[in-house]
């Protein structure tokens, strides 16, 4: 059962580590051998890589606002991440909320107390949205100080660590943020044709705001970025659209496809994140141009609807797509869904929560059985 008593059941809870106490050549050496393995896994037809990952709720609420103690922070979880067996490397990430796309339209920061940010709504609807002369999402408050947070991390960490891309929102739900639901969907059918340039414009600021922020990080760029096992040996972007599971599949083919193959395509492609079950919305999510691979959750203490572990893998093994597959749970929990969603030609990639070091092992060791 999904415990709603939690503020995040994908959360470990970790002691800070100052940037003058962590020690960045063992962590980054740790890192590249980390590396190593994804780079082997990238290069295979099939296969399976463990990802242990520490995500900090604070990081995640009104303490991302406070970049020393967001830092500090993330320096315990990678400090604390090497004692759990794992093929891949966590990564620091500068982490400031949902809004920034729809910064560039003019939407603005909700700050409640012990929440992360919620976005104003500015529009109307479509046609009003159109009507905007948006800016360059770096020219924008949140824009400016984002690219801010990096360049202190990126300071503080001389470069050395891993770093992704923050929460990066798919071109549908930029516009989500930017109007009332219910009259962002009237308007996707009754004139899809604005809705599309709208989409493709979204898309396009972006992209350019990432291409920005690409340039910033630099070698220290850990990919596809946030929610998304992640590496440096890895391409792609990942885009939460989980406002896609609310639209047919005829049209997220016709509207959302095109806008978000689009943003991603500089990177490589588009990695497609959405929470809840999106069962329905695999043969779409499929067809989508240049697409890396997707992710979702799949047990009942990452989502309170989780995804069918067998469906996936019927659908997703000899397509070369990546699975990430998220299971908050024991070993027990683990095994049973990675023996579920397993087929022979499935490149999988399993997000565990184990909360010990000894747990941590015997799903690891469990999951390398299951996928021989």
């Amino acid at each position: 059962m999904f415990d709603t008593s939690l503020r995040d059941s994908q959360s470990t809870s970790v002691v800070g580590v100052s940037p003058e106490s962590f020690d960045f050549d063992r962590y980054a050496e740790y890192a590249a051998r980390q590396d190593e393995k994804v780079r082997r896994f990238m290069e295979a037809d099939s296969g399976v890589l463990v990802y242990r990952r520490f995500r900090v709720a604070e990081v995640y609420g009104w303490e991302c606002r406070d970049r020393e103690l967001s830092l500090r922070l993330q320096l315990g979880a990678l400090n604390e991440s090497m004692r759990y067996a794992a093929d891949m490397a966590n990564y620091l990430e500068p982490w400031y909320g949902i809004g920034v796309g729809a910064s560039a339209f003019g939407s603005k920061y909700i700050w409640l107390d012990g929440q992360a940010p919620a976005v104003s709504d500015e529009f109307e609807g479509v046609e009003d949205a159109l009507a905007c002369d948006p800016k360059p999402i770096h020219t924008t408050e949140i824009g400016k100080e984002q690219m801010d947070y990096v360049e202190y991390f990126l300071e503080k960490t001389r470069g050395k660590l891993p770093v992704s891309f923050c929460d990066i929102q798919s071109p549908l739900n930029i516009i989500s943020e930017m109007m009332p639901t219910t009259a962002l969907f009237e308007d996707m059918l009754e004139d899809p044709d604005a809705y599309g340039e709208l989409a493709y414009r979204a898309g396009a600021l972006m992209r350019e705001y990432l291409l920005r922020m690409k340039a910033l990080i630099g070698d220290a760029l850990a990919m596809p970025g946030h929610g998304f096992a992640s590496s440096r040996r890895m391409t792609g972007i990942g885009a939460s659209d989980d406002t896609s599971i609310m639209i047919s599949n005829p049209m997220f083919d016709a509207l959302e496809a095109g806008p978000l193959a689009e943003m991603c395509e500089p990177f490589g492609g588009a990695f497609y994140h959405s929470c809840g079950n999106w069962e329905a919305k695999i043969p779409s999510v499929l067809k989508v141009r240049n697409l890396l691979g997707a992710d979702g959750a799949f047990s009942a203490e990452t989502d309170p609807s989780p995804n069918d572990p067998a469906v996936f893998g019927k659908a997703f093994a000899g397509t070369g797509k990546i699975l990430n597959l998220r299971a908050v749970g024991d070993a027990d929990t683990v095994a049973d869904t990675v023996r579920k969603v397993w087929q022979p030609g499935l490149r999988l990639i399993v997000n565990t929560y184990c909360k010990t070091p000894e747990e941590q092992q015997e799903a690891y060791d469990r999951i390398r059985d299951i996928c021989k």
